[in-house]
């Protein structure tokens, strides 16, 4: 019989190593580029070195290890028993944070719990939950699979947060919902007659959610945060003074004008970042975009924190981020093939695809193929909630690698 450490270190030496160099490559340049985008400009040396963004970096990180760890000491099975409580309780959180006076609102929207020392945000850890929750539930027989019934079922699971997250409003958490989903039924072998019927239907929606936004008149226009409607006509080249009311005078017009150039500025200015790294960039800490604030102070070490990099270390740093994503991605598909079973292989899935919508939704944004959204880039964007999130999704990837066996 093994004891508990001989297990412990026969786990240790069944680790994905090719997947571990490439998590620690992207929290090393997460945590120099977080470092660069909040401390490179004047007056950053103010706050206590305790209270600087890129310190509370490491923390998060550290906690995530242990939280990747922890997950990674009982087999995948066992968590999936649990996959509903955890869902559950994550449908749980995404109500209370509606609820005024508990969750709290920044940038006009209601995401987080603040705890204090820090906010907590439910609809990253949702993510995780719906993933479980899916997994396990598509990993019926086959033959249950053909049931509509079950597909139906399954949608409503994503449906739920879904709309949830919608309220917030949170529209990038939302979205990289569907592109996961889709990645699970399509890896559990749910007939592509049904899989072919929830994208048109689902094509037909954005289709003409997005034409209402473009052309329909205000009346008609469904209800969403202004910020956002921008956002699109921003995205889709639509001038604002189209959706002027009636009668606006010159001044009026004028002034319509001026603010879509406000509101596009962000884009404008992580663009110019991004183009102007050239090949090796300006150096880190010598980003001018960054350094003299062109940059948003509240979103270059998150949401814009590519541009940085880009700005930074040019196409060669880039080209490095897109590497060290490509081996996780690749690392992850690997461990799908490799599952004893349809469990483990969707687990695989299902965080392959979450972390691969999120880098193409943020690269796309910072690049203008997106619109903007809050969607971090995993591992490289600050913030608690989802370096703890990506942190969990890497240890259920090396979970199923670690019982890839049924031993």
């Amino acid at each position: 019989m093994m004891t508990t450490s001989q297990k412990n270190v026969d786990r240790a030496h069944r680790l994905d190593f090719v997947l571990l160099v490439g998590v620690l490559g992207l929290m090393i340049m997460g945590l120099l580029f977080v470092y660069s985008a909040t401390m490179a400009s004047e007056g950053a040396m103010i706050p206590a070195w305790y209270h600087q963004s890129w310190f509370k970096q490491v923390i998060w990180f550290a906690v995530g290890l242990g939280a990747a760890t922890a997950v990674c000491v009982l087999d995948y099975h066992t968590l999936a028993r649990w996959s509903f409580v955890a869902y559950w309780l994550c449908i749980f959180t995404l109500l209370i944070v509606l609820i005024p006076h508990i969750g709290s609102v920044r940038y006009g929207a209601r995401r987080w719990i603040d705890f204090g020392p820090f906010q907590f945000q439910p609809s990253e850890f949702a993510k995780l939950a719906i993933i479980l929750a899916q997994a396990n539930f598509l990993s019926r027989p086959v033959d249950e699979l053909r049931l509509p019934f079950t597909f139906w079922k399954s949608i409503g699971l994503t449906v739920l947060p879904f709309l949830l997250i919608m309220k917030e409003p949170d529209l990038g958490s939302s979205l990289v919902l569907l592109p996961t989903t889709l990645a699970l039924l399509y890896a559990a072998g749910t007939p592509a007659r049904y899989i072919g019927q929830l994208l048109t239907v689902a094509g037909v929606c954005v289709a003409l959610f997005v034409g209402m936004i473009l052309f329909a008149p205000a009346s008609w226009q469904p209800k969403m945060q202004q910020y956002q409607r921008n956002r699109l006509l921003n995205f889709f080249g639509r001038d604002y003074r189209d959706f002027a009311p009636a009668g606006a005078t010159q001044a009026q017009l004028q002034k319509i004008r001026e603010n879509q150039v406000d509101d596009a500025y962000n884009v404008r200015q992580a663009l110019i970042a991004v183009g102007s790294g050239g090949l090796t960039g300006k150096g880190w800490l010598r980003g001018r975009q960054n350094v003299l604030g062109y940059l948003p102070s509240a979103g270059k070490h998150n949401d814009f924190i590519f541009s940085v990099i880009a700005e930074e270390r040019g196409f060669v740093g880039s080209v490095t981020v897109l590497t060290l994503y490509a081996v996780v991605l690749f690392a992850g598909i690997r461990i799908a093939g490799q599952a004893r079973d349809r469990l483990g292989r969707l687990l695989a899935v299902g965080v392959v695809a979450l972390i691969f919508s999120h880098v193409f939704i943020n690269i796309g944004m910072n690049i203008r193929i997106m619109p903007v959204t809050g969607v971090p880039l995993p591992l490289l964007s600050y913030g608690g909630s989802s370096v703890l999130a990506s942190l969990i999704a890497i240890g259920l990837l090396q979970n199923v690698h670690i019982y890839r066996k049924g031993y």
